[in-house]
């Protein structure tokens, strides 16, 4: 077999035709395979049954269904007509669907619910009714109301004209839908944080700063609702508890004012809503969810100076608290004045830094408010001072992606922090590699972001 099976976009599954799925509801089969083959000679692909394996010989596999009014397999392949294949196992049996209890819609749907997200464009060819409950995002709706999340990374990277979205694992990728925005846009700066299973992008287009929204349900974008407060060079965090992000910090529009402002979007209801302001002035600043507390960090004021204080925003209060040298600022002035903003990830609700100027990777310890060093980590974040580099948490892992050691291509390394940052000590972590040089990611991320749903 010279290929096995492909992976297909959510676009590419719904783009073949539905009335090919659209039998009668006395003739409606299950879905037993589906998969591609090509081959310029018929090949034995294996196919699972209810009983004992069997082989089918086709150039191009596409679908196969067991009717419930027969014993037949129908396999259906796109460079000829439709084969017949009768089973010839001595102990393989039919069972019409009167003998067995079928599942009730509701059943059906929490199973569904609980399938990886990254596997949901095989149900598309199931049948209309399961083919509508993804594409209506009611999916969604049921995996949220029952607190099944898992974490996929939004990339954006030099050389690439749309964002791309990876599981977990980095194993597998899709294309995001082109996104619909001007010239001045595309080719801007921007950036990006997840709320819920919306991707909001924020850039300047030609009329001014605008926000446009990725919608994880019905793969598409649109544009707004925009900040209330339009800003740049902002920090950012999801809240995946509540379905929102923060932003706090940044520049006007015009970039001739510093902000202290902050707002809170609430993905539910597509709504920015005005918090309290910090109180700090600070851009270039990062932002992150640890202790039900939105923390903004370092960046720089007003006057350019670098902050080494923090700030933490109690929801719950509505108050802001500073928090004095929060970060170590070792970095010479020259060569910090065109530092990228501090590379930080919340893992275990702990906080970590990587450091740009070294590689190295710290742990913040809360007791007494200090960093502890946890060793250098395998890409080269020193490079261009922290840009092009990403560094996320995926749950209870540490993800760092940056230009590998050699310079050649993408480096995408995990990592599982013990946890307990009071407890680490100076002990190195171990480094998974994933998917390197695999993905076909250029060595320079603009954009990455992390969607919990």
């Amino acid at each position: 077999m010279s290929r096995g099976k492909q992976i297909l976009t959510e676009d590419e599954a719904a783009g073949d035709s539905i009335t090919r799925n659209d039998l009668s509801p006395s003739k409606r089969g299950k879905l037993v395979v589906v998969g591609t083959s090509s081959s310029s000679s018929g090949q034995s692909i294996p196919l699972k049954f209810p009983s004992p394996e069997r082989n089918v010989t086709c150039e191009t596999l596409s679908m196969i269904y067991l009717h419930e009014t027969t014993t037949r397999v129908v396999v259906g392949s796109s460079s000829s007509s439709s084969s017949v294949v009768e089973p010839q196992d001595a102990d393989y049996y039919y069972y019409p669907s009167n003998d067995l209890p079928s599942l009730s819609d509701e059943l059906e749907n929490l199973i569904l619910a609980r399938m990886p997200r990254s596997e949901y464009w095989k149900l598309l060819f199931v049948n209309k009714r399961i083919f509508w409950l993804v594409k209506s995002g009611e999916l969604f709706r049921i995996r949220r109301d029952i607190g099944v999340r898992e974490p996929s990374v939004f990339i954006f990277a030099t050389g690439d004209n749309s964002w791309w979205g990876f599981d977990r694992q980095f194993s597998t990728r899709r294309q995001l839908p082109h996104l619909p925005a001007d010239q001045c846009f595309s080719s801007g700066d921007k950036e990006s944080v997840c709320a819920g299973t919306h991707l909001i992008i924020s850039g300047r287009e030609i009329e001014g700063v605008v926000a446009w929204r990725y919608q994880l349900e019905t793969n598409t974008w649109n544009k707004g609702p925009n900040m209330i407060q339009p800003r740049c060079l902002f920090a950012s965090s999801s809240c995946g508890a509540t379905s929102s992000a923060y932003v706090a910090g940044g520049v006007t529009e015009t970039g001739s004012e510093v902000l202290n402002t902050a707002e809170r979007y609430e993905s539910r209801t597509n709504t920015w809503h005005r918090l309290p302001r910090m109180h700090k002035r600070r851009r270039l600043c990062s932002g992150c969810y640890m202790d039900d507390k939105f923390y903004v960090l370092g960046g720089r004021n007003e006057s350019n100076q670098l902050l080494a204080c923090g700030e933490a925003y109690d929801h719950v209060t509505a108050t802001w608290e500073l928090i004095p040298n929060m970060l170590e600022v070792d970095a010479p002035t020259e060569v910090a004045s065109f530092q990228s903003p501090p590379l930080i990830a919340v893992a275990n609700n702990e906080l970590y830094s990587l450091e740009t100027s070294t590689n190295e990777l710290r742990v913040y310890v809360k007791r007494s408010r200090s960093w502890r060093r946890m060793g250098s980590v395998p890409v080269r974040a020193d490079s261009h001072k922290g840009w092009g580099v990403a560094f996320k948490s995926l749950g209870n892992e540490l993800v760092v992606i940056g230009a590998c050691d050699s310079g050649d291509g993408m480096a995408i390394y995990s990592c599982c922090p013990p946890g307990g940052g009071d407890d680490q000590g100076d002990r190195e972590l171990e480094w998974r590699p994933l998917g390197c040089g695999r993905n076909r990611l250029s060595n320079f991320i603009f954009n990455c972001s992390v969607m919990v749903a």
